[in-house]
């Protein structure tokens, strides 16, 4: 018998829980005390002590094989040392053990946790974007913020991984990851911690066996001004050249520019062309700065390099038949960008007055592209801001939303998403650098929500309020049930109008909207669509315009539910095995 004999002490939590010829003789024994579960095991004339619930998936680990001091769960043959608990196997992840000894004859179990569950589980949530396991990650992410983790955390953790390991650079899962930390105050305290799980998962997944990006060193020694780098950073995305764009951008970067500096510098290579990639490359753009807005700047060297390529291989809608024929829209834009200066310096005198949003709208949903050029000019001359003009352009591409008519084909959705979430980035954009360059922004923004006039025929038709009183609370109690059934999409519109024609509260709509988005397995284009959607929603307010905006994403999220639901399987699994839950052991 090699195990120690002591007394008992009072600087720990040992209790009794068994004798030791009991374990002896059963070669394994179950045993509950306090809140746990533990098992028993007689190896090489010693006892150990784990917890019964495999950490995979909870299943019970008595009447496990033991043999070499390895104990193998039968579920999944997940294999733990039996002396301290660790897995041979990583998405297992490791069992809790504890300290035995025997006094007496009898088995005295220490129930003091023996390892630091922050720095574990935040080695976990590492092992779970390394290795792509959502359930590993799911995990990681209830418990960091169980413990009282700040959730820029495990959100910082994402981002250096995502942006290092995904040589193709920033994509979806990054800004998936992004969006849903823009939606934490959004969400119910019960929602975060699976926000941030899916936007974790996507990281993961868009990252799983790529090379990692190695950012390239800012020019020695250099003295160049900041206006000489951006020239030659938007040269050299011009000519598709990534490698020698981003020494300029970390060049910049070290010489100490600002962020404002930084972002005019990607927002006018952004717009240097029309509607690179439908609008997702500038949208990219809006999140990284977004992602560095919620961490700091100091990761910004890492997170903005991974933006060069998306910009260098970027399409140019320029090249693309539908801008230019039939009409050459490309031609009228160019004409308007050198009218621009001149709008805006007759504009400045009554800069901010201007409120002609309403007449402006029905021209940005028309037929005539040079008349809704004109009239944006003459916004600008009138004295309209930038911020104002992007915020009419969005709202005009979200009615697109609103008012997509179901006997469109059903790819025909992203056709209709992509203008609203490209000019939610310029509007966000230009709130962060109100540029000349970035304002033609706006300007593709309005020919991308023309070119797709034909989604509106015939136009949906925009709820409007009834005059019968309906309870608010008794329609919102119906969303879940009613985004359950396939083909709700209009039903889905009149329900979010009625709800807040009749008073309901848009906070816990937006809540309840967000809660039924994260119980669909993650789509890009549906997480892009609602968090834009709240983010115009917050600045436009209990407006007819901010309503049309909440139902056009209420519609969108319709129409792509109800899905398999998988990864909400994963996350209760997880939340149940932090919660303690006995998924598969007899009561």
């Amino acid at each position: 018998m090699t195990q120690k004999l002591t007394a008992p002490t009072h600087r720990d939590k040992y209790m009794r829980v068994a004798k030791f010829a009991d374990v002896q003789a059963a070669g394994s024994l179950l045993v509950r005390s306090e809140k746990h579960t533990i098992v028993l095991f007689y190896s090489d004339n010693k006892v150990y002590a784990i917890d019964n619930r495999c950490p995979h998936m909870g299943f019970p680990l008595h009447g496990s094989t033991c043999k070499d001091g390895i104990v193998t769960c039968p579920w999944h043959y997940a294999r733990f040392d039996l002396a301290s608990g660790g897995t041979f196997d990583s998405w297992a992840d490791d069992v809790p053990s504890f300290d035995v000894e025997i006094r007496d004859g009898e088995v005295w179990v220490n129930l003091a946790p023996l390892v630091d569950f922050h720095a574990h589980h935040g080695q976990r949530l590492q092992d779970g974007l390394e290795q792509s396991i959502s359930l590993v990650i799911a995990k990681s992410a209830i418990a960091l913020l169980d413990m009282g983790a700040d959730i820029t955390e495990p959100f910082q953790m994402g981002l250096e991984f995502g942006t290092r390991y995904n040589k193709a650079g920033w994509s979806t899962g990054l800004t998936i990851h992004t969006c849903m930390m823009n939606l934490l105050s959004y969400l119910d305290a019960e929602d975060k911690p699976r926000a941030l799980f899916q936007g974790l998962s996507a990281v993961a997944s868009d990252s799983a066996g790529a090379p990692p990006h190695f950012v390239v060193h800012p020019l020695p020694n250099s003295t160049v001004d900041l206006n000489t780098l951006k020239g030659w950073f938007c040269q050299f995305i011009e000519v598709r050249d990534s490698e020698a764009a981003e020494r300029c951008l970390i060049s910049a970067i070290r010489a100490g520019a600002n962020s404002e500096q930084i972002a005019d510098m990607l927002f006018t290579s952004a717009t240097d062309h029309r509607y690179i990639d439908s609008g997702h490359a500038l949208d990219f753009i809006n999140k990284a700065l977004e992602a560095l807005d919620a961490v700091g700047w100091q990761g910004a060297d890492s997170v903005l390099a991974s933006l060069v390529s998306g910009l260098a291989t970027a399409s140019r809608m320029e090249e693309s038949n539908s801008w230019r024929y039939p009409v050459d829209l490309v031609a009228i834009l160019e004409s308007a960008f050198e009218q621009l200066p001149m709008a805006l310096a007759t504009g400045q005198p009554r800069h901010g007055t201007w409120s002609g949003q309403e007449e402006l709208v029905p021209i940005l949903l028309g037929e005539d592209p040079e008349k809704i050029v004109n009239s944006l000019l003459s916004a600008l001359e009138a004295g309209c801001t930038e911020e104002q003009l992007a915020s009419v352009v969005t709202y005009t591409a979200a009615l697109r939303v609103a008012r997509f008519h179901t006997n469109n084909d059903f790819g025909d959705w992203n056709s209709a998403h992509h203008p609203f979430t490209f000019a939610n980035a310029v509007h966000q954009g230009l709130q962060r650098v109100p540029s000349l360059e970035l304002l033609r922004g706006v300007f593709d923004a309005a020919m991308s929500v023309y070119l797709n006039r034909f989604l509106n025929v015939p136009p949906a038709r925009l709820p409007e309020p009834k005059d019968s009183a309906q309870n608010p609370e008794e329609l919102l109690n119906q969303l879940p049930d009613l985004l359950n059934r396939q083909q709700q999409v209009n039903q889905t519109g009149q329900l979010v109008a009625d709800y807040l024609y009749s008073g309901g509260s848009a906070e816990r709509l937006m809540a309840m909207l967000g809660k039924l988005m994260l119980r669909e397995n993650r789509e890009f284009h549906v997480i892009q669509e609602i968090e834009a959607a709240f983010r115009q929603y917050s600045l436009l307010g209990q407006t007819a315009a901010g309503i049309h905006v909440l139902v056009a994403a209420a519609r969108y999220l319709a129409a792509h539910a109800p899905t398999m639901r998988s990864q909400g399987q994963t996350y209760q699994i997880a939340y149940r095995l932090h919660k303690g839950d006995r998924l598969f052991e007899e009561s």
